[in-house]
C-alpha cells in the first residue's frame, strides 16, 4: 500500500488501520512506515506509540535493533552491495567503488536528490550469484562494474517509490 500522496496524519492512520492498531503488529507497522517514508521519522514514531499505547523507548529499541530500519532519511532506492566472503572474492569492493563514483557519494550516504542511498552489507544470502547487489528488493547477481551505470540509470528513470 502506498500512501505517499496523503498528508502525514492520514498516511499514519492508514498504516495503523491496516494492522487494526494492534501492538502485536508493531514490527509490521514500522516496516510499512519505513516503506512509505523511507525512514522512521521521530514524529511518526511518537504517533505510533500513542496509537498503540506502546512506550516510545520500546519502539526505539526495535527501530535501532533491526538493521532494516533507519532513523535518518534514506533515498527512494536503497543500493545494498554485498561484501560477504563470496562477493568479496569476486570483486564486491570494485562494485562498491563503481557505485560511489557513479552516484558521487560515499558508502552509507544518500544522494542530494534523495533518490539513492548506498550501503555495504555483509551477506545477502545469494553466494551462488556473487558478486550481488540489491536495489530495493531487486537482486542483481554476477554483477560486473560495467553494468553499474545502466543499473543507476534504470532506477533514476523509475517512477516507483
Amino acid at each position: 500500500m502506498s500512501t505517499a500522496c496523503l498528508p502525514t496524519d492520514a498516511r499514519i492512520a492508514s498504516i495503523m488501520d491496516k494492522w487494526d492498531r494492534k501492538p502485536s503488529f508493531l514490527i509490521e507497522i514500522l516496516q510499512d512506515v519505513q516503506r512509505d517514508f523511507h525512514y522512521l521519522p521521530a514524529g511518526v514514531l511518537g504517533s505510533v506509540s500513542q496509537s498503540l499505547n506502546v512506550p516510545l523507548n520500546r519502539i526505539y529499541h526495535i527501530a535501532t535493533f533491526f538493521a532494516l530500519f533507519s532513523l535518518i532519511p534514506q533515498g527512494k532506492h536503497i543500493i545494498s552491495v554485498c561484501t560477504g566472503t563470496a562477493c568479496h572474492v569476486k570483486g564486491a569492493q570494485a562494485l562498491l567503488e563503481s557505485f560511489e563514483r557513479e552516484l558521487k557519494i560515499n558508502c552509507n550516504e544518500t544522494t542530494q536528490d534523495m533518490n539513492f542511498t548506498l550501503k555495504e552489507v555483509r551477506c545477502l544470502g545469494c553466494c551462488g550469484l556473487a558478486p550481488v547487489v540489491m536495489v530495493n528488493e531487486d537482486v542483481h547477481g554476477n554483477l560486473k562494474t560495467v553494468r553499474v551505470p545502466r543499473i543507476v540509470k534504470k532506477y533514476s528513470e523509475s517512477r516507483d517509490a
